[in-house]
């Protein structure tokens, strides 16, 4: 076959053949520019400490640090060109520093490796994003606790497989997804503890024969410690696979939110009313009001997810240390928090703008026979019955109001007694949806008094 023809079928768009289809699958410049501040943060450290160490002269450290600084003005401002063929951000960083400093800029990557370099910056990176995350929750629970101060004893039905179950309030519902979501941000919390041990120093992966401070580095970059052992610094990936998983759980406890949000703004529910801003109309159906940002969120956990299987499937099979594959973990990482951080600043503004309907939460927490285990509850309290005769006794009471068409404090203490003749007039006073919250007073309850102290501990935690 022809070589022409030939390129022209597997090369495509690379018309100068191999060298140029080598350089795009080489290069990372695309994607990993957005390490700029974390390398150039971790080189002036670098630089810093080789000046203390003697094994840089003091003036070619200035040269370099003045120089970097430069270079860090140029991307912030825009005018720095990133170039294909010099791969990545830690070379296109060196080439301008050496365009404007000179032969003091070769002296830069003394003791150190791209290997180590790559793990500090993604590691410094992953870091902020934890930290960031760790704000974007705290600012979303701040929200749901104003939302449920403002409904603490606003009843509205409990469900189990989306069916009333027994009623709960407003606020204990709103307080759920703070315990949710501050699990999530003790996820990772944890997991920056654990990465932040800095692999500066690791050098390829053998560590290196000059006289350096591991410790100075790491301590100057804001790490607990330097990594003990320098096969492990630049191979692990640990702390990106922790971010992800930590990232996948809390995407789906916003994902489960949101499902909740677009059932309850439904023409069917009515129980909250999502704000302009969060939701669309439709192109040819003028009454709709679609929550179109609570479906986004919805589906935000499959690319969240998914960045996790991808960098999983990546590092199962790598020997040690440091292999080419390992260039594939940022990309699905950047997108992973980026949609992460775009669905908790979304979440926080739903729920900061959402109203709840309190009538129609009232109303449906009064129907679905949502009192019946108040009314077993009664029968085992007042009358000594043993739970499993009080069940039957009460799934018989909710079969004929069920045939009556009323809900069980419509029945007369005649029909109750017809069934059990030991019910008194004093049944009535547990049936009605407030008294059954109100009698949940057990710890973690969904009564208000419970719930209202649940608020008071987390807003003395969130400050």
């Amino acid at each position: 076959m022809n070589d022409t023809k030939s390129n022209a079928m597997w090369g495509g768009r690379f018309a100068a053949g191999p060298d140029a289809i080598m350089e795009a699958i080489n290069a990372s410049i695309g994607f990993d520019k957005r390490l700029y501040a974390q390398d150039i943060r971790g080189s002036r450290a670098h630089a810093a400490m080789l000046a203390a160490q003697g094994i840089l002269t003091d003036k070619d450290a200035e040269a370099i640090r003045e120089g970097l600084l430069t270079v860090l003005s140029e991307i912030e401002g825009g005018s720095f060109e990133f170039s294909t063929a010099l791969e990545d951000i830690h070379m296109n960083v060196e080439a301008r520093l050496k365009a404007l400093i000179g032969e003091p800029a070769g002296r830069l990557h003394t003791a150190r490796s791209r290997n180590d370099q790559v793990a500090l910056d993604f590691r410094m990176w992953v870091r902020d994003q934890c930290d960031a995350a760790i704000d974007g929750l705290t600012e979303l629970m701040t929200a749901l606790v104003a939302q449920a101060e403002a409904g603490a004893d606003w009843v509205m039905p409990g469900f189990t497989h989306l069916q009333t179950a027994q009623p709960v309030t407003w606020g204990h519902h709103m307080m759920a997804y703070v315990e949710m979501f501050a699990r999530d941000r003790s996820r990772f919390a944890d997991a920056r503890v654990r990465m932040n041990e800095s692999p500066l120093g690791a050098a390829a992966l053998a560590g290196t024969s000059f006289p350096i401070d591991r410790h100075a580095t790491a301590e100057a970059l804001g790490f607990d410690r330097p990594s003990a052992n320098s096969l492990d610094a630049v191979a692990d990936r640990d702390f990106a696979l922790e971010f992800l998983s930590a990232a996948s759980i809390c995407a789906m406890h916003l994902s489960r939110f949101a499902e909740e949000l677009v059932i309850w703004s439904s023409a069917q529910f009515r129980f909250v009313a999502l704000s302009d801003r969060f939701s669309t109309g439709s192109s040819i159906m003028p009454q709709k009001k679609n929550p179109d940002a609570a479906e986004l969120i919805r589906a935000k956990i499959g690319r969240i997810l998914g960045a996790q299987v991808a960098l999983f499937t990546i590092m199962k099979g790598l020997p040690l240390t440091y292999s080419k594959d390992m260039q594939e973990d940022k990309e699905q990482t950047f997108d992973a928090a980026d949609s992460l951080m775009l669905a908790l600043a979304a979440m926080e503004g739903m729920v900061k703008d959402m109203e709840a309907n309190r009538p129609s939460l009232e109303a449906a927490a009064a129907s679905g026979f949502s009192t019946a285990t108040d009314l077993a509850d009664w029968l085992v309290r007042e009358l000594d019955l043993p739970f499993r005769d009080a069940h039957h006794v009460t799934g018989t009471l909710v079969a004929m109001a069920e045939k009556k068409g009323c809900d069980l404090p419509d029945l007369t203490l005649a029909e109750m007694q017809s069934v059990h003749e030991g019910i008194r007039e004093d049944v009535f006073g547990v049936l009605g949806v407030h008294n059954s919250v109100a009698s949940r007073m057990s710890y973690g309850g969904t009564a208000p008094e419970q719930v209202r102290a649940q608020l008071a501990r987390w807003k003395e935690m969130l400050g």
